[in-house]
């Protein structure tokens, strides 16, 4: 492939998603997340389909697409514990901590990660930051507690602004966090986490990603977590 400066960030996700094929593995199940680099490695999971058992998904839209591709899609309730599991991020920081939900698919993203053996990161380099924040980060919260949650994260030092048109795939909204520089993102990650009514906050930092590959104008980079 001919790199140049020319090279869009389709280009790089796309890249970067074809690169997260050497951790698959025949006659498993892949975990696959949601959002736009994961829809390029959907179509080259596909080239695939006939060697892996099949996929869970994170997302009734990753669901639709898998199916359309042919690519059978089972629920993580009848699989128990995965291989891998693949999935992009909004921000990431050198330690693999990623801030997702950018999509509205936090929760489900975060509870097949969980149950994954191995997590990869597909973005392309821009994603790739000092300190995680500039990103807005996502709150899932069920809709009674959302002013209650939202008056929490601004004591937390957070500006948080209901998604509004948004409902997630589990019938929940949508709190993004301006303005927070996550200097300590497991300790974030578990104060928001307690606060009653949040359903997930998509900071993955507990469980941060074990592989992350970042598509880049000279090839793939994969950084393998410390």
């Amino acid at each position: 492939m001919h790199y140049d400066n020319t090279m869009n960030q389709d280009t790089l996700k796309k890249q970067a998603a074809e690169a997260a094929l050497q951790y698959v593995q025949e006659d498993t199940i892949v975990g696959v997340g949601t959002g736009s680099t994961v829809n390029f490695f959907i179509d080259s999971l596909a080239s695939m389909k006939g060697r892996i058992e099949g996929a869970v998904s994170s997302s009734e839209a990753s669901t639709q697409r898998m199916k359309d591709l042919g690519i059978p899609v089972f629920e993580l309730n009848s699989v128990g514990d995965i291989p891998l599991y693949v999935d992009g991020a909004d921000e990431s920081n050198a330690y693999l901590q990623l801030i997702k939900g950018g999509g509205a698919a936090l929760t489900r993203e975060k509870i097949v990660a969980a149950a994954a053996q191995k997590f990869v990161c597909i973005a392309d380099e821009s994603k790739l930051v000092g300190i995680l924040g500039k990103f807005p980060l996502p709150v899932e919260v069920i809709p009674m507690a959302r002013s209650y949650v939202a008056r929490q994260l601004v004591k937390l030092g957070g500006t948080p602004e209901w998604r509004e048109g948004c409902t997630t795939d589990n019938g929940n909204l949508i709190l993004d966090v301006h303005n927070m520089e996550i200097m300590e993102p497991i300790k974030i990650e578990r104060a928001i986490n307690d606060i009653a009514g949040v359903v997930t906050v998509g900071l993955f930092a507990q469980r941060p990603a074990d592989v992350l590959i970042l598509g880049s104008k000279t090839g793939p980079k994969i950084t393998t977590k410390p």
